[in-house]
């Protein structure tokens, strides 16, 4: 897949957004002991690997499509403008810290996207793309659940009750998700949330392909990669019932 390089004023409305981020309030929402010191190091890696990606998603997405975001943040503004200025997408993007919204919208002023405060499983109508990006292994909200995914978990004050609990809902919240894609579609995820989308897949009898290449993030440090869902299977002419074809991409 081609790398599609971003248009000067597209990566000109990426940086002023950044540059009018209120570093010190997200600071305190990053970081136990944050202030604007905490984006000190990662603003710049923040912004320019995103702006790597948004070149690398600018390929794989059909123009005037319409994304849905799930827990998104300063991480993703460089591909969520890229999506509605290249591309003439819409987006719907949430976020379930109000604060957070709040700070992420005064900075979009004059571009033609916004934060949503509230879950993504409300979202209404379809879409072609997921971005579902370090949210199914939250450790502050699935503690079990993320210690287990990423090899953390201590067999003595491992608590499989609570892992039990966590999987249902994150099943639940990948599911609904999920079953919001207009296929062919396509997921943004990271690496250790790949099971959760194969396994939708499997379950509904979708074919589904992830990507072989992984991209690295700035913040949570998560690669990201892409999982290609097929569209509904066809009956070819002149075959018989119940032999069908893959829909292309």
């Amino acid at each position: 897949m081609v790398r599609r390089i971003l248009s000067p004023g597209t990566v000109e409305a990426i940086s002023r957004t950044f540059q009018k981020l209120n570093y010190s309030s997200l600071g305190r929402m990053y970081c136990d002991e944050g202030d604007d010191a905490f984006w000190k190091d990662r603003r710049g890696p923040c912004q320019k690997l995103g702006i790597k990606l948004a070149e690398v998603l600018r390929g794989r997405l059909r123009p005037r499509g319409r994304s849905l975001y799930v827990g998104a943040g300063v991480a993703e503004i460089p591909v969520l403008v890229m999506e509605t200025i290249e591309l003439g997408r819409s987006v719907a993007v949430y976020n379930l810290r109000a604060e957070e919204v709040s700070v992420l919208n005064a900075a979009l002023t004059g571009l033609p996207l916004r934060f949503i405060s509230g879950r993504a499983q409300s979202a209404v109508g379809s879409f072609d793309h997921l971005w579902i990006a370090s949210v199914l292994n939250d450790p502050e909200h699935f503690p079990q659940l993320s210690a287990l995914s990423y090899g953390r978990a201590n067999p003595v004050t491992f608590d499989p009750a609570a892992f039990a609990r966590e999987r249902r809902l994150v099943a639940k919240l990948a599911g609904t998700c999920l079953d919001k894609l207009r296929r062919p579609a396509l997921v943004t995820t990271s690496v250790e949330e790949i099971p959760w989308i194969t396994d939708w897949c499997a379950r509904r009898k979708v074919t589904c392909f992830v990507e072989p290449n992984e991209y690295p993030t700035a913040l949570v440090g998560d690669p990201v990669c892409f999982i290609r869902i097929a569209g509904a299977r066809k009956r070819a002419r002149g075959v018989r019932k119940g032999v069908a074809r893959l829909k292309g991409w």
